[in-house]
């Protein structure tokens, strides 16, 4: 069969578009097969102007921009011409090296000067201008080119894709293809963006059997780092290999237990029995069965070390400074501060209008009285300034509290305890099994550690289900707060939070605009909820509870694909509040000045944690940044690094937990089944503190409030407590 690909060979003239990330560019070239200049596309890595390359493509019409060539194969060539050189060299492909510096190296070395930087840079010393310094500079920097090319000729020889090289070299430097030949599978956890399907067809490339042991265990161990994402600690073993036949096709069952005994002699995995929950087989990454045997031994240490507090004087304690302070405790609330105070562990729950906050407060203020040194801390930034605002005490994300340390680890760990004696820990419904663990490494025996939390709300994004577990297991004593106060009782918000968490549907407000704080629109075409959500949050809203709407409203969603997904929303959304045209472009992302954006992991260099908040100031394409202000702190992003960030015009209903805002918007509609469930609702009404407006039609509001079971967990620790303590 003939090679229906084109060959062409060109000089590179320019460069109109290169993504650093990827090593995606679109330049135009020279060819020698074609007339005048043509415009190239492909994952081709850098690209310099003046170098000569061999591409191998196809020839595709774009609707805007004309005729291209598609590149899907291609080589270097060196520039064999002077100007070429000078060109090549002086495009600042090479760190020291310009124009200038290119003309000289040309006049002492002619046409042999890119053999002299391949085998003999020493010689540049002999260049007006280049010291030991500036020699060791560029070495470093051809080298760097050289090894990037190496690794990209590496990846299509074995027809892999090229699109990751770029991102493959930055983590592992001149060592990327021996990392690959070695173990194409490290590079899912490795390289942010390379999934196992991507891991694994580079795999067999290499020549790894369908059937080797090396690519099952890789699938068993993937398949599990899978599952902790959805929350799961273990997976019942059976379950586990249904998913991992299903992931590498027809495995046989001989070969699936072999690869098992294999990781579990390894200490990769362990396998155990659970007769409490009627599991034979628990299959568990080790990391994460130490995790939970390690976080159910320090709580359990934490609870019994000494340290309770005698009732009858924090009693007295207490109701004095209910004079004091003017407050009027009910009795539950004054049990719940009480017991707080006179237990070395304590948990807290209760949904919106039950008085959590006002028991905390007055805990803080107790702990206070009696000279104690308090920690306060939440999980994300948005959530430690509620507490901190609602306790008048500072408080700081656990992060940060802990000192995180970039290059791994935490300053306060087991070696290292906190100076506290007492620690509230607010929203531990957002807390995973491993930061969780982290927390309580850091504190002293002698400290106190008060939890509060709202058990129906979604759980944390990562692995466990940690207050749902302390609070089944009925070992830490807490408080589970129900009554709804008066002037709660008097908020929409608040009276259909807990219709909804009772699994019953939600009223409108008998009020009238602006009083009316809830609304339910029930609506059954998709098309026509888009269009409310838009007129809702840009004119309607704004007018009549005069409120910004690029502030004080925030659209969740529970998916991020669809027509009233995250990603069309913020499209839409985007073109109405910030009208313009793009500053940059990365993907389906376009971010201009004025934008509303939300940081979507941790970045501790930078000071900024995942639920961020901020807004696009300034776009500097000349120094390949962005700055965002996140509520006046100026933070500068690379271009490179962008994918931190997305639109968060809207945003999921995950992303908004511990966060409050004036007014929301949620649709709950049919298409969003695969998340649409009892918690997710609750969640994304109680960010509301002023206005929640859902919109939908009867039958997915039905379908949510009935779905109570798909978010369930597969963890332990409820009966290792029970075990402890």
């Amino acid at each position: 069969m003939p090679d229906p690909l084109t060959n062409l060979k060109g000089e590179v003239v320019s460069l109109i578009y290169k993504n650093a990330d990827n090593g995606y560019i679109i330049a135009r070239i020279k060819s020698f097969q074609e007339p005048g200049q043509i415009t190239v596309c492909g994952y081709v890595g850098n690209l310099v102007p003046g170098e000569t390359i061999s591409i191998k493509g196809e020839w595709k019409e774009h609707p805007k921009f004309g005729r291209q060539f598609l590149v899907q194969e291609f080589a270097q060539i060196f520039p064999a011409s002077i100007n070429g050189i000078k060109r090549y060299l002086g495009s600042g492909m090479i760190k020291g090296v310009g124009p200038v510096m290119a003309g000289k190296m040309l006049a002492r070395f002619g046409k042999e000067v890119l053999e002299v930087l391949d085998c003999e840079p020493q010689k540049l010393l002999q260049v007006e201008g280049i010291g030991a310094k500036k020699l060791e500079q560029i070495r470093k920097s051809w080298s760097t080119q050289r090894e990037i090319r190496n690794l990209m000729l590496f990846l299509q020889t074995h027809e892999i894709p090229t699109t990751f090289a770029g991102r493959i070299y930055k983590k592992f430097g001149g060592e990327a293809i021996q990392k690959i030949r070695e173990n194409p599978y490290d590079l899912v956890y490795e390289v942010r963006g390379i999934g196992f399907k991507t891991a694994d067809k580079m795999a067999l490339k290499l020549g790894l059997a369908p059937d080797s042991q090396e690519r099952i265990q890789a699938g068993i161990v993937f398949q599990l780092f899978q599952l902790s994402e959805q929350g799961h600690l273990f997976y019942p073993a059976e379950e586990l290999a249904s998913r991992v036949n299903e992931l590498l096709r027809e495995i046989a069952p001989e070969n699936f237990q072999k690869a098992m005994d294999s990781l579990e002699e390894r200490k990769k995995v362990v396998v155990t029995p659970l007769p409490e929950q009627n599991i034979s087989r628990a299959v568990y990454l080790g990391f994460f069965f130490r995790i939970e045997q390690e976080l159910a031994k320090r709580l359990c240490g934490l609870s019994t070390h000494p340290g309770s507090l005698a009732p009858a004087k924090l009693l007295s304690r207490i109701k004095s400074l209910e004079q004091k302070e003017k407050i009027s405790l009910t009795g539950e609330q004054r049990q719940a501060v009480l017991d707080g105070c006179a237990h070395k562990t304590f948990v807290i729950t209760g949904g919106p209008g039950t008085g959590k906050t006002t028991i905390t407060r007055m805990m803080v203020k107790t702990f206070s009285s009696l000279g104690y040194k308090i920690k306060l801390a939440a999980p994300t930034g948005r959530a430690a300034k509620r507490l901190s605002q609602a306790t008048c005490a500072y408080a700081s994300t656990i992060h940060r509290l802990l000192g995180f340390n970039p290059s791994g680890g935490f300053e306060h760990d087991a070696d290292n305890k906190l100076k506290a004696d007492v620690f509230i820990l607010d929203e531990v419904s957002m807390l995973d099994a491993v930061l969780m663990v982290q927390l309580l490494r850091a504190l002293p025996l002698t400290c106190r550690l008060i939890m509060i939390g709202d058990v129906n709300q979604l759980p944390a994004v990562g692995p466990g289900n940690v207050l749902r577990d302390i609070l089944d297991s009925q070992t830490v004593p807490g408080a589970v707060l129900t009554s709804i106060f008066r002037q709660a009782r008097e908020s929409s918000i608040v009276v259909n939070a807990h219709r909804i968490n009772n699994g019953e549907f939600p009223m409108n407000s008998g009020l009238m605009p602006p009083q009316a704080d809830f609304f339910w629109v029930q609506q059954e075409d998709p098309a026509r909820i888009q269009q409310l959500i838009i007129h809702m949050l840009c004119e309607r809203i704004p007018a009549v509870y005069n409120l910004d709407p690029l502030k004080d409203i925030q659209v969740l969603t529970p998916m991020h694909k669809g027509n009233l997904g995250t990603i069309e929303l913020n499209r839409l959304l985007q073109d109405r509040l910030n009208p313009g045209p793009d500053a940059v472009v990365r993907g389906f992302r376009r971010y201009r000045v004025g934008d509303r954006v939300l940081q979507l992991r941790n970045n501790y260099e930078k000071d900024v944690f995942n639920g961020d908040l901020g807004l696009v100031d300034e776009v500097n394409l000349e120094e390949s940044e962005i700055i965002v202000n996140f509520e006046g702190r100026k933070v500068v992003y690379g271009l490179d690094e962008i994918d931190e960030l997305t639109l968060a015009y809207a945003m999921s209903v995950h992303k908004s937990q511990g966060s409050e805002y004036p007014a929301i918007i949620l649709p709950v509609v049919a298409q969003h089944y695969l998340l649409l469930q009892r918690n997710l609702i609750y969640t994304g009404l109680t960010r509301a503190s002023r206005l929640a407006l859902l919109i939908g039609p009867p039958k997915a509001m039905g379908m949510g409030l009935k779905n109570t079971g798909s978010g369930s967990r597969f963890t332990h620790l409820r009966y290792l407590l029970q075990q402890s303590l």
